[in-house]
């Protein structure tokens, strides 16, 4: 999840103005909404150590009723509380119906500081990862609103930060030595934090990533969040209140309703913007695509053979805007490979007998036995794109799907499987040539319909969805890889030299 995150985003002094004038007003009305309604309010402030979690806790609390909310600062366990069970400590720390708890650091201090420090043993994470998803999802389900964000920073930067605290004498007491140590093991621990947002991201109580590098960025983003996790919970109680008294929605439910619709446009335009990274100018020439394509072919079908050899499987999917290339990609990687040894599996919408079942198990049914390799020409992402956008499930069930779906992969990575997603990635202008190109060519008029044009008017929404998705289930296990697909030549040559690279370091391990 985290090496998805663009941490150079960054916001003028004038926007950032602009925008907090409108913020403190609403944060302060749906506080009031919250006390109105008895609605307990839980914000948590995790991640790296300097990127900001107590300057940034001020910054919210400013525009808050102080006798309202209550901080509390989460260090090491007391004498006392090392009596009592884990969950104890934070139980008692609980917010009362209508008041709102802020937590600097939390419970998860358990799997990321004391698991760091070796305070927590390795056989100890399971029960700690169960306490606190099962403390988290009963207080959920008793109306609490929890609203996790995560502050992140590079090593570079966080290392910065420490010098220049550390310069002044009034600071320096605020970078302790566990603080350097996790530093200069900044990836080690950052893997830590991954394997808990992976753990600990679900629908009833998600994470938030805050890009902390410029603080003025991070101020908004974390007043959108909150402001869009309390409308939401309000205008939910509202509304039922509404029903069950049989009248129409009154004047505060529309303020509240039209705060969520402003905050969530606006939460999307600070969201993680995976897609525009992509450098969609790359391209070989056809003697540069010859020459790799046929080098990767070979070493396909020999590696192909020790898969087999070993019996270890493979899990490829190809998702993609349409017209975006995947076909023409998996033709190639099959080139060279025994037909005998792999499946590619064409997805359509589900039939009746599908239908019937979990969305997952006509996919489990094509997963590949040992040493054999299924490809997914379409996947199980359908869940958090077309029916998503489409209507066809409903929104607590796709904001379900990412941690069913990340507990799939990491069930097909714990059986031995490589998995690997390819995102297929054009932009919007070529993917128009495309389908003209298609419409044009009697051979291809087959592969544009009604449909694919239908797509494109709705293509902002397509990629808010794809961003969400690439950031939230992109694993070391089962990472994505963003395909520029502008050039099909590169496109190609670049799914095969990944799924070559991914083989061969498997081979190694084994």
């Amino acid at each position: 999840m985290l090496e998805k995150v663009d941490l150079s985003k960054k916001m003028s002094k004038e926007e950032y103005k602009e925008k907090m004038s409108q913020l403190e007003t609403r944060i302060g009305f749906l506080q009031r909404e919250c006390k109105a309604l008895k609605i307990p309010v839980m914000i948590v402030f995790e991640g790296f150590g300097a990127a900001g979690k107590g300057l940034q806790i001020g910054r919210l609390i400013q525009s808050m009723d102080p006798r309202g909310f209550q901080v509390y600062p989460i260090k090491n366990e007391t004498e006392e509380e090392r009596m009592h069970p884990f969950m104890w400590r934070f139980w008692t720390k609980t917010p009362e119906k209508g008041r709102i708890a802020i937590y600097d650091g939390s419970w998860y201090r358990r799997v990321l500081i004391d698991r760091f420090e070796k305070r927590t043993k390795e056989k100890e994470l399971p029960e700690a990862f169960h306490s606190i998803n099962s403390f988290e999802e009963q207080l959920t389900d008793g109306g609490t609103v929890i609203i996790k964000l995560f502050l992140d920073i590079s090593k570079k930067e966080q290392k910065k930060r420490f010098e220049k605290l550390q310069r002044n004498k009034e600071t320096a007491w605020r970078v302790t030595q566990g603080d350097l140590e996790r530093n200069a093991k900044y990836d080690e621990y950052a893997a830590m934090m991954e394997d808990m947002l992976f753990k600990t991201d679900t629908d009833y109580a998600p994470w938030t990533i805050v890009e902390a590098t410029d603080r003025r960025f991070a101020t908004v983003k974390i007043y959108t969040t909150v402001i869009k996790a309390m409308a939401d919970q309000i205008e939910k109680l509202s509304v039922q209140a509404e029903k069950k008294a049989g009248t129409e929605a009154g004047q505060s439910c529309g303020n509240v309703s039209q705060v969520a619709q402003e905050a969530d446009r606006e939460l999307r335009e600070l969201q993680v913007s995976i897609l525009s990274k992509a450098d969609l100018t790359l391209k070989y020439t056809r003697e540069e695509y010859d020459g790799k394509l046929e080098k990767l072919q070979k070493k396909m079908e020999k590696l192909h053979g020790e898969l087999y050899r070993r019996r270890i499987p493979v899990v490829l999917g190809f998702e993609g805007w349409d017209a975006g290339g995947k076909g023409g990609a998996i033709k190639r990687l099959t080139a060279k490979m025994d037909a005998r040894g792999y499946t590619v599996n064409p997805t359509a919408s589900p039939n009746d007998i599908e239908k019937a079942h979990h969305y997952l198990w006509r996919f489990w049914r094509a997963m590949p036995k040992a040493g054999h390799v299924a490809i997914f020409d379409r996947t199980w992402y359908g869940r958090v794109m077309v029916e998503r956008i489409e209507g066809f499930c409903t929104k607590e069930e796709w904001q379900r799907a990412y941690k069913e779906i990340n507990d799939m992969e990491k069930d097909l990575y714990d059986a031995g499987a490589i998995v690997i997603k390819f995102w297929m990635h054009i932009d919007k202008d070529e993917q128009e040539r495309r389908f003209k190109e298609r419409q044009q060519n009697p051979e291809k008029q087959w592969k544009i319909t009604d449909e694919d044009w239908r797509n494109r008017e709705k293509w902002e929404q397509y990629e808010d969805a794809v961003n969400e998705m690439l950031l939230r289930t992109s694993t070391d296990y089962a990472p994505w890889v963003v395909v520029e697909g502008n050039d099909k030549y590169y496109a190609r040559v670049k799914v095969l030299k990944t799924v070559v690279d991914a083989i061969e370091e498997r081979l190694k391990e084994k």
